[in-house]
């Protein structure tokens, strides 16, 4: 396997990582720069944006506050949100927006915007750090469809969905997931970061443009929100899976739940649960991530505790070698 993978990765210039957990044995390497003006490599110890694996993170973390008892799955939004984001329909539940049918307009329409290299947020990047800043971006996009109708994939939504978390909690949503996810799930290296201070084994994410190498700092906001932009590591999604699958993060009730099928997506060959992107025909699960300088696949196989996964710091290099993987 390593042969053809070396091989593949030197024909399509991937810079990255890979990982494959399966029968008790690990399989690991890495590829390509984390810094290309240094020179400085990546590693397994290297900490990746992951975009919209993101998701994942903040379904759990909302899960755990319906939990708790402070929302629930038929909570309508517009209770949270009062007299914010008008256009959101008052009848959006938590639910629908953690599975993507709310049918709410998105700040970040995937069906609209083609080119991942292109600067697309409307305002300018540092004024996205917290969360609550994100309401300049989020409103201004009336309702796509009615409620429960049907599934339509939505950034937004989870970003919303942050600003709930956030609110009901009285903890800052980057804090929540920390507390929520990251610890009861023993992940050292995950957590959100800003661009502008990556700090060490940091990988910088990069793009094309013109024919050039850049860094995504002006593409993505300084620190991520609901929908993507927390750092992790190889090993710790390995570990994710596997306390989430154990019923450390939520109760062995709640993970069915999450990974019951919401929508059956025919052309994309998936199912939706909860956050959580879930095989057409088989019980595994993924998370997968793809923005201005991120490429990322998760794929987990709960019966037989296999995880392949593959992070890259370009927008489409970890894709050959997912599929090479059947990852």
């Amino acid at each position: 396997m390593e042969e053809k993978l070396d091989e593949i990765a030197r024909t399509t210039d991937f810079s990255g990582v890979v990982r494959v957990d399966r029968d008790g044995q690990v399989f690991e390497k890495a590829y390509g720069m984390a810094h290309r003006g240094f020179g400085v490599p990546n590693t397994m110890d290297t900490r990746f944006g992951i975009a919209s694996g993101c998701k994942g993170f903040t379904a759990l973390t909302v899960v755990s506050l319906i939990e708790q008892g402070l929302l629930s799955l038929s909570t309508n939004v517009r209770e949270v949100l009062g007299d914010d984001l008008p256009l959101i329909d008052d009848a959006v539940t938590v639910e629908q927006l953690l599975s993507h049918r709310s049918g709410i307009g998105d700040y970040f329409d995937e069906e609209v915007i083609k080119d991942i290299s292109d600067y697309v947020l409307p305002v300018p990047v540092q004024h996205l750090r917290d969360i609550e800043q994100y309401l300049a971006v989020l409103g201004g996009f009336p309702q796509k469809f009615a409620p429960g109708t049907r599934f339509e994939y939505c950034n937004g939504g989870f970003v919303v969905l942050a600003l709930i978390a956030e609110r009901v909690s009285g903890v800052p949503f980057h804090d929540l997931v920390l507390e929520r996810v990251c610890k009861p799930a023993g992940l050292a290296d995950t957590e959100f970061l800003r661009s502008d201070s990556l700090g060490e084994r940091m990988a910088v994410g990069y793009l094309k443009i013109d024919g050039e190498w850049r860094t995504n700092v002006f593409h993505l906001p300084i620190r991520g929100g609901g929908d993507g932009g927390i750092y992790t590591t190889a090993a710790d999604v390995r570990a994710l899976w596997q306390a989430f699958f154990a019923g450390r993060i939520v109760s062995p009730d709640w993970v069915a739940e999450m990974v019951r099928p919401r929508s059956v997506v025919p052309e994309e060959e998936l199912r939706y649960g909860l956050g959580i992107r879930l095989n057409l025909t088989t019980t595994a699960v993924e998370l997968v991530g793809w923005d201005a300088g991120v490429s990322f696949k998760t794929v987990h196989e709960p019966e037989t505790g296999t995880t392949r996964t593959v992070i890259g710091n370009t927008p489409e290099g970890a894709w050959p070698i997912a599929r090479f993987l059947n990852a």
